[in-house]
């Protein structure tokens, strides 16, 4: 299974050449979008996440995945503040991905179940929207993945002024926990060394 970070919180995910799309954006920091899917998946409908302009979409039948949901919030007040927010648990080749969205909050033990020892935790780190990268560290313990992904954070010109880099987060983990890629993509096997993956951005 391929994964690549498109920016921000968006990320192809690809399977037996079937690509799924999750949470296309418009950031005026970011250059535009434009990429390519059989299935494009939102986890909520604010235009940084669900821009679907940006996907050239070609559907599909024979999809490979299975997609699975957990409705959250996007803050910590039961979504008063920003509303709600769907986690995605994408499963094929006996592995399962999971991408938290723009999550606010701290999971309960149901919320949890269904995500627990996935293979890959797409994860935002940046605060101010989000969790931030302390609370993110609890979020990820509790699901013990294989692999962490960080995500909607800000880097060089890219991302909200207001939201954290995601050396907050890779401070919180060993060094030599973490992978820093030259590419904007990784292959996930059900033998990847546990840790942080941080793919580059190459848009």
């Amino acid at each position: 299974m391929k994964l690549t970070w498109l920016g921000h919180s968006c990320f192809a995910v690809e399977s037996g050449g079937y690509r799924v799309v999750l949470d296309p954006y418009y950031v005026e920091s970011y250059p535009p979008l434009h990429t390519s899917a059989n299935e494009v998946l939102c986890s909520h409908h604010h235009r940084d996440h669900a821009f679907v302009e940006a996907v050239s979409l070609t559907p599909r039948k024979d999809s490979p995945f299975t997609v699975q949901t957990v409705e959250t919030f996007h803050d910590d007040k039961g979504g008063t503040l920003r509303g709600t927010n769907t986690v995605h648990v994408l499963a094929a080749e006996g592995l399962r991905v999971v991408h938290l969205g723009d999550l606010g909050h701290e999971l309960s033990g149901e919320q949890l179940a269904p995500l627990r020892g996935c293979d890959a935790l797409l994860i935002p780190i940046g605060g101010f929207y989000t969790i931030d990268a302390e609370t993110a560290k609890r979020v990820a313990d509790a699901i013990a993945p294989r692999v962490i992904v960080p995500m909607h954070y800000r880097h060089g010109s890219h991302g909200y002024d207001v939201i954290a880099t995601v050396e907050d987060f890779l401070r919180l983990y060993p060094a030599d926990e973490v992978h820093c890629l030259d590419g904007s993509s990784f292959e996930l096997t059900p033998d990847a060394p546990r840790g942080v993956i941080v793919p580059k951005f190459m848009g």
